[in-house]
């Protein structure tokens, strides 16, 4: 399905923003609370399979002792393809990082990055973001409160 053949009403939308505040509820609840009966809810929810990304636990970082949250600029020394693949490859594969983006401007990727705190970020920075593959600077801001937060699925 392309998003030119895709069309939502006001039923899928409710479905959507239903399932958003409560992955785990069951059909026939979630029939109700949008007003259908169970198998045209059923049949929409598989329509949306290509919209809804997955259903996860969310997890409280800072009960968790990650209270440190820093973005951080990156530059990097390649911008040619193979330069980005491998850079987006490592990126992938550490855990503190919780976004990345590549950006169009005057650096190459803005990294979301959570830790328990400034020394584990000191850490992290001089030993895991400097070491990426052709990272040649860095720019780090860190956030004083998360005034809005929105936690996505993650695609796995």
């Amino acid at each position: 399905m392309t998003n030119d053949d895709f069309r939502m009403d006001r039923f899928d939308a409710a479905i959507l923003a239903v399932l958003a505040e409560d992955g785990r509820i069951s059909i026939t609840d979630l029939a109700k609370r949008i007003g259908l009966s169970k198998s045209p809810t059923q049949a929409r929810l598989r329509r949306l399979a290509g919209v809804i990304l997955g259903y996860r636990a969310l997890l409280d970082p800072i009960r968790l002792g990650l209270d440190h949250v820093a973005f951080v600029e990156v530059r990097l020394s390649d911008t040619r393809e193979i330069a980005l693949k491998a850079f987006n490859a490592a990126v992938l594969r550490v855990p503190e990082i919780e976004q990345a983006h590549m950006i169009a401007g005057n650096f190459d990727y803005l990294l979301k990055v959570r830790t328990r705190d400034m020394a584990a970020y000191r850490q992290f920075l001089g030993e895991k973001i400097t070491s990426l593959p052709y990272v040649s600077n860095t720019s780090t801001y860190v956030a004083m409160e998360a005034v809005k937060e929105i936690m996505l699925a993650e695609v796995t």
